[in-house]
């Protein structure tokens, strides 16, 4: 076996103070379980308000779960009332309360988006209304605003404060997004400092037996307690419901902040390592075979002797300066470094109807390299009635990325009996040689224009975005080049007819990049402009107080490139049109609401083939719905029991239609119960996922890949404060 890579020294001292308090100080509220608690005093124990959070808006919607704004990239900090898109601001008391691991499990609860990875794999991605976010090996997460920072693969909950989903594409808003993707945009919020000092523990466990620890430390200094400190750590590890699958992951995340009068400025760094023995992948499903039945959950085909490591730092320092009471100005510099390694089966192909599989193991190594500036102003100022808020900003995203592999020979197994293989010796690469490099460019100015009291607003904006990219061998010798710009625009508008109510329409475009048309075309060596996705929506928001609701219309259109023939054009285009309805909130004393219902009609609107020409896209459910409560229980004081529904329509894996995964439905279950153990504020949580033990599919990617669902999972923890 390869030796494991070293984890740096933040992660170092991350484990050995997560093993001294698990040992120590997590001991002292099991021992006190056999004192009378006191269930009459309920400590509020968990604290969602940021240092960065959404301006002078309350915190969250009543039950603690979705924020009432959010961060909107080049328009700053808005209420959700305000926002001329579809958004949804998850809170960290909602991530807690869910028991979330990393961005899968939040985002698995929003009617928009599916989770298209593989339960116990290496990175999470998402379809966003019917188009693919964060597949690939380079990140599409925003972090708190800016691409190129967040960590590459997976984000842990542990040092989040808020995971906010913008729907629909938003170039002019955060930039070309690094991957290409436009189905929306994932924003995280990294934890600051709160106001109050917080101490706290959380002991957690997951089945078969994973158990972690995490600390959370917040303190804020000086004579008006302008600077603070937050510190998030964690130390997990163990056996996964999985077969043969054991996994570990250390996490450090420091953040520093200095709130002034006049300046504002924050520091974050995060470090974190993961290691999984025998990963999972999605499956490929050969040509002409139908798919399978699902199997058990819990059936691993990869080999034994598989496994996976990586370890990410990320660093991001941002500053903001009010030169007057109206004009800001601010500046963002930060960048993560990627290291991968791993040495497991190649993405299994499904080679028939009884489940039989074929898979070639390979030994890489991956290198990413990102980083991300820019700088900007934000300016207040009225013409007569109408009050303006300007933005500039100039910006520019670098990326690198290198990689190398050793392939092994063919392993079979089964889905439904998964077949141990003997160990195999591949040599890892000697090198890690760059093979592709993207620089992202560009100048927008946005202005929100607002009257009558801000009940009519008016967001208008381009953006001017440059996009190089190459190509390169193993020799280094550069093989592919691109370079090409376009202007985005974005045109929003908010009317507020009544208090409680806005009604919202937008044209906002994304940016993908253009293509090369390929060897084989008569048009060989042609560089196309950048794809532009085109989306209309309009919709209506209800705030009522206690509950929030969105209805929304869109349609979006995404062109790309094929074949005609022997010439290669743009001449491709996927439309996907629908509906969506979410809510959030009390609906009724003690009940709370999180969900909603997303109908989506998608077709392949243009194609070079009569045969494929109107067929549904790869991927693409034509319903998804999801539907969570909490109820506390009057007549037991802290006890709140809690429970979801997640339902997906069926997809296909194939332009042709004719492969697909049926439809599934699965519930969760839980509950939590706060009280305090001797003198101090504990919060108990339970939750059984997948209840039923529902055997399915639970996404297909892009690409035509198709993942395996989790199996009935039991989830617990404690969380102490002290």
């Amino acid at each position: 076996m390869a030796r494991t890579p070293r984890p740096r020294l933040l992660a170092v001292a991350l484990h050995r103070a997560c093993v001294c308090l698990t040992l120590g100080v997590a001991v002292a509220p099991f021992e006190a379980l056999a004192q009378a608690a006191d269930p009459q005093t309920l400590p509020a124990v968990t604290v969602s308000a940021s240092a960065d959070g959404a301006g002078d808006l309350p915190a969250a919607y009543a039950g603690g779960q979705v924020a009432r704004g959010g961060r909107l990239g080049l328009l700053g900090n808005k209420g959700v009332m305000d926002t001329p898109f579809a958004t949804t601001n998850y809170t960290a008391q909602r991530m807690e309360d869910q028991q979330a691991v990393t961005l899968a499990e939040v985002l698995g609860s929003d009617p928009s988006a599916r989770f298209t990875g593989q339960v116990g794999g290496v990175t999470d991605s998402f379809f966003i209304r019917g188009f693919p976010i964060n597949e690939g090996n380079l990140s599409e997460v925003a972090f708190d605003g800016v691409y190129g920072v967040s960590p590459n693969y997976h984000l842990f909950t542990e040092y989040l404060e808020r995971v906010e989903v913008l729907k629909g594409p938003a170039a002019l808003l955060y930039g070309m997004s690094p991957n290409s993707g436009v189905g929306g945009v994932v924003n995280v919020v990294p934890k600051r400092a709160l106001a109050t000092d917080l101490t706290r523990f959380t002991l957690d466990y997951a089945s078969d037996a994973q158990v972690g620890g995490a600390v959370d430390l917040s303190r804020r200094f000086g004579e008006k307690r302008e600077w603070g400190v937050r510190f998030n750590g964690l130390h997990r590890q163990g056996p996964t419901p999985l077969g043969n699958q054991k996994s570990r992951a250390e996490v450090a995340a420091l953040s520093l902040d200095y709130q002034g009068e006049r300046l504002r400025a924050s520091l974050d760094v995060i470090e974190q390592y993961q290691w999984i023995d025998a990963p999972t992948r999605p499956f490929l499903v050969a040509t002409g075979v139908q798919v399978p039945a699902a199997p058990d959950g819990r059936r691993n085909v990869s080999q034994p002797w598989g496994w996976w490591k990586s370890n990410d730092v990320s660093t991001l320092l941002r500053a903001e300066y009010d030169l007057t009471d109206n004009v800001t100005i601010f500046a963002d510099a930060g960048g993560t470094r990627s290291d991968v390694a791993r040495f497991s089966d190649q993405t299994p192909t499904i080679l028939n109807a009884s489940g039989d599989t074929s898979a070639v193991p390979q030994n890489w190594k991956f290198q990413i390299n990102r980083s991300s500036f820019d700088t900007g102003v934000r300016a207040r100022f009225e013409t007569g009635s109408v009050r303006h808020a300007l933005a500039l900003q100039a910006n520019l995203y670098m990326d690198r990325f290198a990689s190398a592999s050793r392939a092994g020979t063919a392993v079979r197994s089964n889905i439904y009996d998964p077949v141990a293989s003997p160990v195999q010796s591949v040599a890892a690469p000697g090198s890690v040689p760059k093979v592709s490099d993207s620089t992202l460019s560009g100048v927008a100015l946005a202005d929100t224009l607002s009257a009558f009291d801000e009940r009519l607003q008016l967001t208008l904006g381009l953006r001017y975005q440059q996009v190089k990219s190459g190509n390169y061998s193993s020799s280094g010798a550069k093989t592919a080049s691109y370079d090409e710009s376009a202007v985005t625009p974005l045109a929003g508008i908010v009317y507020k007819p009544w208090q409680h109510v806005s009604l919202y329409a937008n044209y906002v475009e994304g940016l993908s990049k253009g293509d090369i048309a390929p060897a084989t075309a008569s048009n060989a060596g042609e560089v196309f402009a950048p794809y532009k996705t085109k989306q209309q929506e309009v919709g209506v928001k209800l705030d009522a107080g206690k509950v929030m609701a969105t209805l929304a219309v869109f349609r979006m259109t995404k062109p790309s490139g094929q074949l005609f023939g022997t010439v290669y054009a743009i001449d491709s285009e996927q439309r996907n049109q629908g509906i969506e309805l979410t809510l959030s909130g009390e609906a009724y004393k003690g009940v709370r609401l999180l969900g909603g219902v997303t109908l989506l009609d998608g077709e392949l609107t243009r194609t070079n083939s009569a045969a494929t020409l109107g067929n549904r896209p790869v991927g693409v459910p034509r319903v998804m719905a999801n539907a969570g409560a909490e109820w506390d229980l009057p007549w037991v004081q802290g006890l709140t029991l809690t429970g979801a529904v997640n339902y997906t329509g069926n997809a296909y894996v194939n332009q042709a239609n004719t492969q697909h995964v049926p439809s599934w439905t699965t519930v969760d279950l839980g509950a939590r119960y706060r009280t305090r153990v001797s003198g101090h504020a504990t919060t108990f949580r339970a939750a059984l996922i997948n209840a039923f033990d529902r055997k399915y599919w639970s996404g297909v990617a892009s690409y035509g890949t198709i993942s395996q669902g989790a199996p009935r999972t039991v989830m617990a923890s404690v969380a102490v404060d002290f």
